[in-house]
This record gives structure tokens, sequence and C-alpha cells, in this order.
């Protein structure tokens, strides 16, 4: 009899250890974790300590509707991708564009459709009205982004054209860039348009010179092995867009002109 109820104990305390870790282990189990890179506004930002910005509300909204709770891990840009593949996060919105040497090794589901802007100082005193006006100058862009692929870009027209090259700097975070052009380190900054709107509305020293460059789809990036979560976010993006709360998100941050067209 004391033999039973010795081992009746030990059943009991085993169920209530793995209670206990179920218990904990929940909470996680509910919760979508997206890499962003928390550097990038009016797309994602700190503000007073709080993770402010379009794809803050955007995948809010996407993990709510999965019926999940949702966590920001801040990440750097440079090593995103890598962060994904590794199972830091479930997911990227880091106002990453979907191109076609990312989906290499990530699969995307479109929410934007965002174009890319030069940044110079007011007045546009060096007169950057096209590509090769930035031949021989200073620019700069955030590391490993399209960005920083559309300024070597740039460089080889010029090269093309004889003209001299472009010094092209390239910075870890997209506001140091800012501050390097304010600084007189820069000649240019290219960034993308919500940003760079950002930037020239909140700075009255600066202004977007040139012509607008390309718009590009932006993606929430998730591991291609993944199909399924690939197809609820899908879900999610869709219903978004028709139920206009998506509408509502893109007005909030002056990001109307950025969405899907149909």
């Amino acid at each position: 009899m004391l033999r039973r109820l010795a081992l009746m104990a030990v059943l009991a305390a085993a169920v209530a250890v793995v209670a206990v870790q179920a218990a904990a282990a929940s909470p996680a189990a509910k919760t979508f974790v997206f890499c962003s890179d928390i550097s990038y506004p009016p797309e994602e930002f700190v503000q007073s300590g709080k993770n402010l910005g379009s794809d803050i509300d955007i995948g809010s909204a996407v993990a709510k509707r999965l019926g999940m709770s949702v966590k920001f891990q801040n990440t750097g840009f440079d090593g995103i991708v890598a962060a994904l593949l590794s199972n830091k996060c479930d997911g990227i919105i880091s106002g990453m564009n979907d191109t076609p040497d990312r989906r290499k090794s990530v699969t995307f589901v479109d929410y934007l459709n965002v174009g890319q802007s030069l940044i110079g100082k007011k007045g546009n005193p060096l007169k950057i009205n096209t590509i090769l006006d930035v031949c021989g100058r200073v620019a700069g862009a955030q590391v490993a982004t399209t960005n920083l692929e559309t300024l070597q870009k740039f460089d080889k027209q010029c090269k093309a054209k004889g003209k001299k090259g472009i010094k092209i700097i390239s910075f870890k975070e997209d506001p140091l860039g800012v501050i390097a052009l304010k600084t007189g380190h820069l000649d240019v900054y290219e960034s993308d348009s919500p940003p760079a709107v950002w930037y020239t509305t909140k700075d009255k020293s600066l202004q977007i010179v040139g012509k607008p460059i390309q718009p590009q789809p932006v993606g929430i990036a998730v591991n291609p092995k993944n199909t399924a979560l690939k197809a609820k976010i899908q879900k999610a993006i869709n219903a978004m867009y028709a139920d206009g709360s998506m509408a509502k998100i893109l007005k909030k941050w002056n990001m109307t002109e950025f969405a899907l067209k149909k």
C-alpha cells in the first residue's frame, strides 16, 4: 500500500511538472515573432521605448488574424534573412523588397509597392536631377538593401558613359546615413520613398532630389519550406485589403500611395 501511494505521488509530481512546462510553453507557441530592423521610419522605428510604424501595425494585424500575439525582434538588416532561416523568427517585416535574388532564399507575401528616392540638401545645390548627376559624387545607402544595389547600378552607368564613378558608403542603419548627409559627409542619400518622405518632412534642411526610382513590391518574408504559413499570411493580407484595414493603416502613416494596385 505504501509503495502504491509512493508511486502515485511520483506520477502526480511528474504530471504537475509536465503541466507547468506546457503552461510555460503555450504563450510562446501562440506568439508570432517578426524579425525587423526597427530603424526605418515610418515603417518601423522606436519612440519613447515603443515600436511604432506601418510595418508594426501591419505585422500586428496579421498576427491577430492568425489568432496569435506578436513580438518584433529587432534585427540588423544585413543579418535578417539568416535570422529567419535559423528559426530566430517566424517571418520578416522590414520594408523588404521582394526581389529575384532574395527569392532564392526566402518566399514573400507582398503587401506594398514602394519606389526609391534620392535625398539631398534643401534647394538641391548640387543640381541632382538625373542619374548622371550623381556621377563623381559621394552617395550612401543602408547595407544589404536594394537601395545600395541601386547606387551600384548607377555607378556602372556613370562609368559606361565615361564619367567618374560614385563613391558609395554603406551604413548599418538608415538614420545614420541621413545624419552623414546632414553633416556634409555625403552628397546624396538613397532610400525607399516612404522613409525619404519622412526624413524630408521632419527636417526642412533636406529634400528629395532627382526623379523617382522604379517602384518594387515589398513583402513579408517567410521560410520557403513553410508553405502553410505563407498561405495564412496571404489570406490575412488579402482580407486586410478587402475590408479596408490596410488602407486605414497606410493613411495613418501617409503611405496611401504605396498600396498594392488591383
